[in-house]
């Protein structure tokens, strides 16, 4: 099955006109060779598009369906072609950079925000992945450049510290833990959580710490973001585990309290990783040197 952006461009034009005739003159085709790029069409599918008529044409089921799957194709292609002409118009890349959750929504958005107005002609695709997956992406190319836990970085990945990711537990007043200045998970496994969507990276590296207790956390309600877990914390649904950051940012407008983990997976810090720098394009470059004047550790 071969077509080419004519053959789509032309069914289109038929579709729509719902003549042949019409729709080559739409694209500036001969009438011929529009029949017979029609007729090429359905030999190739081995099935007809079109249902002539003493008045035009009319679509069958097959004609239907290629129709919408034509306009997401042309639709596609002047999305790429404006996005190539703003490349030559001056923007100069777009970043696809990966973060753990806490990086992506804790660390980075303050640091990006300076960079991105710094440098008004390139973009910053963020993703949000689990530290081994950035070390793997990043180091086959498939990612620029990544912010993830350290200590699950390979030895060949160019690094730099970018800060320390503490994670805490946070319980509303009334709860006993709640009195504690430090717990472990251990202690806490068994009770009702309050957790992030199943897609996090954070959640599913807690999920495997309790799994490596031998515990199925009972997660009583999974959202999107740490505001909503830390309402639901308050309202006393169940426990969560968060960054230290942002159960700082909400405990000064909610009523939780926060209680310090001594387990060592809790303690983190995050670092920056690429390719070697000569291999990099120079904008991810720039994005790293700008990481730096924002390191916090």
């Amino acid at each position: 099955m071969h077509f080419d952006l004519v053959d789509m461009r032309l069914f289109v034009a038929v579709a729509e006109a719902r003549s042949i005739t019409h729709g080559a003159e739409r694209s500036a085709l001969a009438l011929a060779s529009a029949s017979a790029r029609i007729k090429s069409m359905e030999a190739a599918l081995g099935v007809p598009l079109l249902e002539r008529q003493r008045r035009g044409v009319r679509l069958t089921a097959a004609g239907e369906s290629l129709l919408d799957h034509a306009r997401v194709v042309l639709h596609q292609v002047a999305a790429m072609q404006g996005e190539l002409t703003a490349y030559a118009r001056g923007l100069k890349a777009r970043i696809h950079m990966l973060a753990n959750t806490s990086g992506a929504s804790e660390h980075l958005p303050k640091a990006l925000a300076s960079f991105l107005a710094r440098y008004p002609a390139i973009s910053v695709d963020v993703e949000e992945r689990e530290s081994a997956e950035i070390a793997t992406a990043v180091a086959s190319g498939a990612a620029d450049i990544g912010l993830a836990v350290e200590a699950m970085l390979p030895e060949g990945l160019h690094r730099f510290p970018f800060c320390d990711d503490r994670l805490v537990l946070i319980a509303p007043p009334g709860d006993e833990i709640a009195q504690r200045r430090q717990t472990n998970f251990r202690d806490v496994a068994a009770r009702d959580f309050v957790g992030l969507t199943e897609a996090s990276a954070l959640q599913n590296h807690i999920a495997m710490q309790a799994a490596k207790l031998g515990v199925r956390l009972r997660i009583r309600a999974r959202l999107r973001g740490f505001d909503a877990i830390c309402q639901m914390v308050e309202a006393g649904v169940g426990l969560a585990i968060i960054p230290d950051v942002a159960a700082r940012r909400y405990s000064r407008s909610m009523r939780i309290k926060m209680v310090r983990m001594s387990d060592p997976w809790a303690s983190r810090r995050l670092a920056i990783c690429m390719r070697s720098r000569q291999s990099l394009p120079r904008p991810v470059q720039q994005l790293a040197d700008h990481l730096k004047a924002f390191v916090k550790v």
